[in-house]
């Protein structure tokens, strides 16, 4: 985070003058390929290594976190450059689905050519993972204490990797929804991943992205706490997720798959 000054204007206190406010950084993140633009992403410039990884996982753009050979952070005018380099079968590949996009904070399709592409649906998630709903209240109730740029700046999202009891064992934050959960997703597998051995917890709307991008690494439940889309049930459907929205200290809505949801702790 940033401090910036700011007039501060508050109605109980008449006059008020110039103040320090924190706000949250964005940048032009450019992530290239084998010396390749890709796509620019406007993010939140921390654990972009986690960011790359997760991105190139969950975008299909390699198979398996070995697949990522290397990966550097070089500044740049304006912004920064997350070079990443792939072996010679996985970046022709990528040459071939190779698509260029401004990737926004707010951002859904994410640059798909057409429908159909859009529209893909990952492979069925395994049903392994059983969880209470007071488990599931645990990390709602825990998730505020371990966002500390939303606490400073107001202006972040947070995605936590929880385990089934309710503990939030890791958490990545980004004024992007996604690159947030990119970002988790790929600190996850840097340390050893088994989507079974938990659940993903994400401080925003559950959008399709998020149920997609959560799926295509096998995660079994998502919850959010905030609103799912109808395309983002549709796909936790299709895929055998289970979805939470509106996660909220005392309430949460299952809009999908309730069987991996017990009553009791």
């Amino acid at each position: 985070s940033h401090l910036v000054p700011v007039c501060n204007w508050r109605q109980d206190q008449p006059g008020g003058g110039p103040v320090d406010d924190r706000i949250a950084a964005e940048v032009p993140v450019a992530l290239t390929y084998n010396r390749v633009s890709h796509v620019v992403m406007m993010a939140t410039p921390s654990d972009l290594e986690d960011f790359g990884l997760g991105f190139s996982l969950t975008e299909g753009l390699i198979g398996a976190p070995q697949d990522l050979l290397s990966t550097r952070i070089i500044p740049r005018t304006g912004g920064l450059e997350l070079a990443m380099t792939v072996g010679e079968a996985w970046f022709d590949r990528l040459s071939v689905q190779r698509r260029n996009m401004a990737g926004r904070t707010g951002c859904g399709l994410c640059g798909a050519e057409n429908i159909e592409q859009a529209l893909r649906y990952p492979q069925p998630v395994g049903r392994t993972l059983q969880l209470s709903n007071s488990a599931l209240q645990r990390a709602v109730s825990a998730l505020e204490r371990h966002q500390p740029l939303q606490a400073d700046t107001g202006a972040s999202h947070g995605a936590a990797w929880c385990s089934p009891e309710g503990r939030i064992l890791q958490l990545r934050e980004d004024v992007g929804r996604h690159n947030a959960l990119d970002k988790l997703i790929g600190s996850l597998f840097r340390g050893g991943f088994e989507p079974s051995a938990g659940f993903a917890l994400v401080s925003s709307r559950a959008s399709y992205e998020m149920v997609s991008k959560a799926a295509s690494v096998g995660i079994e439940l998502l919850a959010a706490v905030s609103a799912p889309t109808t395309l983002a049930v549709e796909f936790a459907e299709g895929c055998g997720m289970t979805l939470v929205g509106f996660a909220r200290p005392g309430r949460h809505n299952v809009y999908t798959f309730p069987r991996r949801i017990r009553d009791g702790d």
